[in-house]
């Protein structure tokens, strides 16, 4: 068996969705003064690797805690993007069907991540056009994966994929890592986010893992 790490590190000074501000992890009790190391955490909800519930673009979508433990885990089908297209269109995942009817998740590498921390992870990043979103639909997904900070370009301002995912009861996850480097073929995946009350989103540890 092998584990794969999908997830970024969440750290001070992290990349973050331009807009928002980056999370402030504080020592706030050390050993040497009150006998015990705890760390005081304040981000956003959507800070790294993370999972938007439908409650994140809609008002009436559920929130992540309205979800079955289930909705996290599941098999992936994997989709590596080496074309220079910005767009992922239909007939680049043609070939995927089969893998997608047997799949629960979609997860999409295009080798962005290796841009993290650095100005061009904000732009020019692949993205599924709107036709393509509707057509995953005819599939019984429970999410799909990207390796970039959002499912939309950066310039969306009606957020077509966000929306027509989040509004059939999908999840989105957003900024994985390591999705290139994953075999051929389905894997089991896991993405499991916090137990927030009225989650609109959730930092998760991401992993897939090979038997």
């Amino acid at each position: 068996m092998k584990i794969f790490d999908l997830t970024h590190p969440i750290q001070s000074g992290m990349p973050v969705f331009p807009g928002t501000e980056s999370p402030e992890i504080l020592t706030a009790c050390t050993v040497e003064e009150h006998g015990f190391l705890e760390k005081k955490i304040n981000m956003y909800s959507h800070t790294g690797t993370h999972i938007d519930a439908p409650a994140h673009m809609l008002a009436d979508g559920f929130t992540l805690d309205q979800f079955s433990v289930e909705k996290f885990i599941g098999r992936a089908c994997i989709y590596r993007h080496t074309t220079r297209s910005t767009r992922i269109a239909i007939e680049h995942l043609q070939d995927l069907t089969d893998q997608l009817h047997a799949a629960d998740f979609l997860l999409i590498g295009t080798g962005w991540d290796r841009y993290w921390g650095q100005p061009e992870y904000f732009a020019d990043f692949p993205v599924l056009d709107s036709a393509t979103a509707k057509w995953l639909l005819q599939f019984q997904l429970k999410g799909i994966g990207l390796d970039v900070i959002s499912a939309d370009a950066m310039d969306s301002q009606e957020f077509p994929v966000h929306f027509t995912l989040l509004g059939h009861g999908l999840v989105i996850i957003e900024n994985l890592t390591n999705i290139t480097m994953l075999p051929d073929g389905i894997c089991s995946f896991q993405c499991f986010p916090l137990k927030l009350r009225d989650a609109d989103g959730s930092p998760v540890r991401a992993v897939v893992i090979v038997e």
